[in-house]
Order: C-alpha cells, then sequence, then structure tokens
C-alpha cells in the first residue's frame, strides 16, 4: 500500500514527525481556540496537504485548485477544533467505529492482524499512531455533523421533485451496460492446442452450471481466472466505444441479468453477464429518487453546517494571530482576554505535542 493511499483513504494523514533538538525554536501559535491552540506546523501542514489531493485529482487544475482552497486553510483548522469539542460535549467516542474502519482496511489489503497493517503503515514512512489520531477526529467531527446538522435537515418528496426538475439536464447519461465476467485464461497455452480446447470445454462446463441455475457472482468467485474475481466477476459500467467491438456489439443487445454465451478473445474464453442496462437519456424519477434525496442533503448540508459552525465560533473564544484570516469567522465572535491560566495551557498543549513528536 503506498504512502499516497493511506492519506486519501484518511483524508488528513501526518506524516510520521521527526524528532526535536534540545535547541528547536518554541512553535509560532497562530490561534488560539477555547483551550486549544492551531500553530504555524498545523497550518502548514494542512497547506501542503490541499497541494497534494489537487495534484491527485486534476494534475491540469492543481495549480487553480490550490489558489481557491489555500483561503479556507485557517477556517478548516477551526471548524475541526470546535467540532471536535463539541464531541466531548456530546460524550461521542470515536473508538468502536475506529476499530471497525481499521479492520475494513486490514481485509482490503488483504492482512492477517492489525499488526501488519502497522507495519504495512510503517514500512510506508507513515505513523500508525497520528494516522489512528487523524481517522479518529474523522469520525468524531462526522458524527456531529450528523447528529447536530445532518439529522435536522428535512427532505420532502417535493424537494426531490424539484431538483429533478431543476436538473435534468445534468442528469442526462449515454446508454451503458454494466457487465460481470467469468474468464478462462488461455494465456498460458500458448499454441497448444490441446490446453486451448480443454480451457475452452470448462468454460462451456460452466455455462452449463449458470444455465442450470447456478449464481453467476458465486462461480466467478470460484471459477474466473480474472482480476474481477474477486468482485465476483463484477466490470462495471461501460458506455459505446470502451469495448472491444465484438463485445460492444454482443452485450448492447442484451437485457439486464442476460448471460452471454462462451466468447473467444485474446485472454481466453469469456461468458459476459450483463447487470443493468441503462437507456440514453434523462433517467426516470423512480429510477434515481435514492441519488435525489442524496444530492438534496448534500445541497443543504453545507450551508447549514457552516451556520452551525458560525453558530460554535459565537459561542466561542477565538484569538487569531495578525496576518491569517479565518473566513468563516462571524461578526458577533468575542476575542478572549489572555490570562495566565490560558497562557499556562497553551503552554502545556505545547509540550504535550512536543512530547508526541507533532512538530
Amino acid at each position: 500500500m503506498s504512502r499516497v493511499l493511506f492519506r486519501l483513504i484518511l483524508a488528513g494523514a501526518v506524516l510520521a514527525p521527526a524528532l526535536l533538538s534540545a535547541d528547536t525554536v518554541v512553535e509560532e501559535i497562530i490561534a488560539r481556540v477555547n483551550n486549544q491552540i492551531v500553530t504555524r506546523t498545523d497550518y502548514e501542514r494542512e497547506q501542503q496537504q490541499l497541494k497534494d489531493e489537487a495534484q491527485q485529482q486534476d494534475p491540469t487544475h492543481a495549480a487553480q485548485m490550490v489558489a481557491q482552497g489555500q483561503k479556507d486553510v485557517l477556517r478548516g483548522l477551526i471548524d475541526r477544533e470546535l467540532l471536535l469539542e463539541k464531541g466531548k460535549d456530546l460524550n461521542i467516542s470515536a473508538d468502536t467505529e475506529l476499530v471497525k474502519r481499521l479492520d475494513e482496511m486490514r481485509k482490503q489489503m488483504k492482512l492477517d492482524t492489525m499488526e501488519d497493517l502497522e507495519k504495512a503503515a510503517t514500512s510506508q514512512g507513515v505513523s500508525f499512531e497520528d494516522f489512528k489520531q487523524n481517522m479518529r477526529t474523522e469520525i468524531i467531527t462526522q458524527q456531529v455533523i450528523q447528529r447536530e446538522v445532518g439529522q435536522r435537515l428535512n427532505i420532502s418528496k417535493d424537494d426531490e421533485r424539484s431538483f429533478y426538475d431543476q436538473h435534468k439536464s445534468e442528469l442526462a447519461r449515454p446508454e451503458e451496460v454494466k457487465l460481470s465476467e467469468i474468464l478462462v485464461s488461455t494465456e498460458q497455452a500458448g499454441n497448444d492446442e490441446q490446453k486451448i480446447a480443454a480451457a475452452q470445454a470448462k468454460a462451456d462446463d460452466l455455462l452449463k452450471q449458470i444455465k442450470a441455475g447456478a449464481n453467476f457472482e458465486d462461480v466467478a468467485k470460484k471459477e474466473s481466472q480474472g482480476p474481477s474475481a474477486a468482485q465476483g466477476g463484477d466490470l462495471g459500467f461501460f458506455e459505446h466505444g470502451k469495448l472491444a467491438k465484438q463485445l460492444e456489439d454482443i452485450t448492447f443487445g442484451m437485457k439486464k441479468d442476460d448471460v452471454s454465451n462462451v466468447i473467444r478473445t485474446k485472454q481466453g474464453f469469456v461468458i459476459l453477464k450483463v447487470t443493468e442496462h441503462q437507456n440514453a437519456g434523462i433517467p426516470a424519477y423512480s429510477e434515481i429518487e435514492p441519488r435525489l434525496q442524496e444530492a438534496v442533503y448534500m445541497q443543504r448540508l453545507q450551508p447549514a453546517l457552516r451556520q452551525y459552525l458560525k453558530k460554535l465560533r459565537e459561542e466561542a473564544f477565538i484569538d487569531i494571530k495578525s496576518g491569517y484570516v479565518d473566513t468563516g469567522a462571524s461578526p458577533n465572535q468575542s476575542k478572549p482576554v489572555v490570562t495566565s491560566a490560558a497562557k499556562e495551557s497553551s503552554a502545556k498543549e505545547l509540550k504535550k505535542r512536543k512530547k508526541l513528536g507533532v512538530f
């Protein structure tokens, strides 16, 4: 697993920190959020992550994406601290969900134990403890948002219908087929006609089993020699021009759940199943209703979340160092009076971070 993949799964993983020498300059604090601090290291790390993700998503427009996102970096860091503090108030624990997500990741990477997952992270230069802490942060903030904002959004059928009517042109799609395959490979057969004939006989037998009622996906998992075997043969969607003409001519003439005859290809003998066949044009409302509900939810979530975070800001004490801007600030925010106790708290937080190697 690559270092980049660890970052993408978490959307915030931190690289293993370097050790501090005794004469290291004290970390610069650029914002205080109640009893928590945001440091220049936090800020610069977030900026670098923004650049990395933009480069991965769209190298051509990465610079433009970074320029748009840079101005909101501090806002995001303050949002995170506010949501984490709210999570404490709500007694939200990420422990159970964290174990679940790590175990899913372990299975995805086909590792036997959690220790193997930790070794995989360490081998890529990723601090496993930092990785888990960032995942814990993500879980807590997501749960706060869902509980405090998401659950309060009321979406009616009229809202979904209105969204559908207003975005029909964006919902239009080309004709597509979703395919699954069972492949009996002939790559090792070379020109050996006997081996090729044996492969065809096996493919014919598998097709016979399917026609007799065997589950296509189960047969694919057990017998297919293609890379999609573990997924039950699932190959995903294809529109016109994405398949070899021989396969396109066959599959686009099939209906949902139809299974092809055995087809000879360069890779071997293949059996294809059309698991979905979508016609070109605008899908019917009933066909995509679940997607419409999700689209309306996401459309309303962002402004509702910003309003909620504005409220949290107004209830908090936030101090921003001169030269830095919180684009989510509310004019009704209170700037704290920094007492000796607050200074001591900040000093303790810095000491804690230094001990943990965060900088």
